[in-house]
């Protein structure tokens, strides 16, 4: 049974996403090349038209840009971390 469910169209605030799992929760997002300077401004150029995976931290920060969505999970599990989907 649901109790209190959130209002349609609620969102929790970054803040409070992050305070959820703390240091220990991150999520992988797929991306187009061409996106990965706005995402992460340090990382360098990439050829556009590719697809790349970005592993953030639960407060959104970018931790890594990889090429493979399993190299994306193998570094959130070497560095502890569990992954959560996004919908």
């Amino acid at each position: 049974m649901l109790i209190n469910p959130a209002p349609q169209g609620s969102r929790m605030t970054d803040e409070a996403f992050a305070a959820l799992g703390g240091a220990r929760m991150a999520y992988i997002r797929a991306a187009r090349s061409e996106e990965v300077a706005f995402i992460c401004p340090d990382a360098p150029l990439l050829a556009p038209g590719q697809q790349v995976f970005v592993l953030h931290a639960a407060d959104g920060t970018p931790m890594l840009v990889t090429d493979s969505r399993e190299a994306a999970i193998a570094n959130a599990v070497s560095e502890r971390l569990e992954t959560v989907s996004l919908h």
